[in-house]
């Protein structure tokens, strides 16, 4: 459904619609020709006592809902905003283009670890994880190309969007070991989110347990954080973007 004929709704007319459509898309979930009603049949309305009960029980359990998932719906929409701008630039270089810059980036990030290994500030461990973060980068990069050009939802939220995450999420990471600017940003914000992670949400079943005693959160290790964070994030983005999809579909669609 598009915003009709080549009028714009304005921002508080286009919140109004992106919300009905977010509670329909929840009513849906029971009631049938709630989302996209029939031009024929038109929405589907209650006619007994129970229904009646049912539906605006429903309804009602579903007003909160709608309040937690507009921002989710706000970053979904810009994440597809953003993943069409990747998508377009992608398609102008082609994947030996994607190549070509992630090799260049990865092999001028590889090379200064080397060269700071060979003076004693950096460990040969340091230099083998900035080469394998090279390879994992222009992998994934490589792979989230080829997953978009795959194309299906699935195949998107569960391969694509994980994989272009990860090709994002490492560079500035990796960039930032050697970037004194950088790393005053990325890691003490990287230890506040680990924290964050570790009290909240894997603290359940003693996982935060077992990583605070095998792991140690100092130089290379961000690069493993942020490794493990992309795929979760990335089903994250790809899900929202659905959600972005379904209440406000794009041209065409």
């Amino acid at each position: 459904m598009e915003y009709s004929s080549g009028t714009s709704p304005g921002v508080l007319g286009g919140v109004r619609i992106d919300v009905a459509r977010l509670h329909a898309t929840w009513m849906e979930l029971l009631f049938p020709r709630q989302l996209n009603p029939s031009r024929v049949l038109g929405r589907w309305r209650p006619e007994t006592g129970p229904q009646r009960a049912a539906y605006y029980a429903w309804a009602a359990v579903g007003l909160p809902l709608v309040l937690v998932c507009y921002p989710l719906l706000l970053l979904g929409f810009m994440t597809r905003f953003y993943a069409e701008k990747l998508n377009g630039a992608t398609a102008r270089i082609g994947i030996a283009g994607v190549v070509v810059s992630s090799v260049l980036v990865w092999g001028a990030l590889t090379a200064v670890t080397y060269l700071r290994q060979l003076q004693g500030s950096f460990s040969l461990e340091g230099v083998l994880a900035v080469l394998a973060a090279s390879v994992v980068a222009t992998l994934a990069a490589v792979l989230a190309v080829v997953f978009s050009r795959v194309g299906g939802r699935g195949v998107s939220v569960l391969l694509a969007y994980p994989s272009g995450v990860t090709a994002l999420f490492l560079p500035p990471v990796v960039a930032a070991l050697y970037s004194q600017a950088l790393a005053g940003i990325i890691f003490p914000n990287s230890l506040t989110l680990a924290i964050w992670l570790l009290d909240n949400v894997l603290s359940i079943g003693g996982i935060a347990e077992v990583l605070r005693e095998q792991f140690q959160l100092e130089g290379v290790a961000y690069v493993g954080m942020w490794f493990a964070l992309a795929v979760p994030v990335g089903w994250l983005l790809g899900l929202v973007v659905t959600l972005a999809d379904v209440i406000r579909p794009k041209a065409g669609d």
